[in-house]
């Protein structure tokens, strides 16, 4: 009997209980913090979830030829880069990340926009199952057979610059940026050195920090609270951050709040903050 997913996250206890299940991927989702460069590990010191495939955002699942980092790739590269990592049509997917939700959630989003929904994020990542003691091994490469996965493109998922000039004098449109409130008021600098500060017009700030606790997410009824706080009217979100990251955890948290109305903007901040000619408000 296959996996199949009935929440956006899941437990430590959870993926331990169904570690050895035949249709489950576990997928290392692990970036460097931009903020934070001292935060990566050297790779002959890294470890990972016993069984987990190394899912590459920065060199394998982005555009590696494009102007802005993190953008997506096309359907079509998606689907084959997918199936090379051996994941099949009835996969059931986990996302982690060495630093408990960061790049999962955008992994998880991936997902969600090529049509693929039996896909979850581990909540706590690699510290929670650290700290529960759950079997891990050094990195290596498990390979698998080449999978059969297919993509089914939801293009209301992701949103670019066009849209969002569009969207910024729309009343009927919420856009929430996920960055600190020092980067989106420009108190604090950007971490791009050739990006401006301050943010997109009539966009709201929600740091994603805010919707975290302990490493995991906060509970689906605290949730409600924040997301229902800052969109009592229930617009469609767009969310926005530096590099489509952690816009990512805002779209994930909606999901777990339940809403299903929200877009990423796949360029963020660093595409806005540095083209001529676009609007910013500080």
């Amino acid at each position: 009997m296959s996996l199949k997913i009935t929440k956006p996250i899941v437990s430590v206890g959870w993926l331990q209980d169904n570690l050895e299940h035949k249709n489950l991927i576990i997928l290392d989702c692990t970036i460097p913090k931009v903020t934070e460069k001292s935060n990566t590990v050297k790779s002959d010191e890294k470890t990972q979830i016993k069984g987990a495939i190394f899912f590459d955002i920065k060199n394998t699942f982005s555009d590696v030829n494009g102007k802005f980092p993190n953008t997506i790739l096309s359907s079509k590269e998606f689907e084959y880069k997918a199936q090379e990592l051996g994941i099949n049509t009835d996969s059931f997917i986990v996302c982690y990340d060495d630093l408990g939700i960061y790049s999962s959630p955008r992994v998880w989003w991936m997902f969600q926009l090529m049509g693929f929904t039996n896909v979850a994020v581990l909540d706590g990542g690699f510290p929670e199952w650290i700290a529960n003691k759950y079997p891990i091994e050094n990195q290596q490469k498990n390979s698998r057979s080449k999978g059969d996965f297919k993509v089914n493109y939801q293009s209301e998922k992701i949103k670019f610059t066009k849209d969002i000039l569009n969207a910024i004098n729309n009343e009927t449109i919420l856009i929430a940026d996920a960055r600190s409130k020092g980067r989106f008021n420009s108190t604090e600098p950007e971490p791009r050195s050739d990006v401006k500060g301050g943010h997109i017009p009539n966009s709201v700030s929600l740091p994603f920090s805010e919707i975290i606790e302990n490493g995991t997410f906060k509970s689906e009824a605290a949730l409600k609270v924040i997301f229902k706080e800052i969109n009592p009217e229930k617009k469609p979100f767009i969310f926005s951050c530096g590099t489509g990251i952690t816009a990512s955890v805002l779209a994930l948290g909606a999901e777990i709040s339940g809403s299903k109305n929200y877009a990423v903007y796949d360029g963020s901040w660093t595409e806005w903050g540095s083209t001529e000619n676009l609007p910013i408000e500080i």
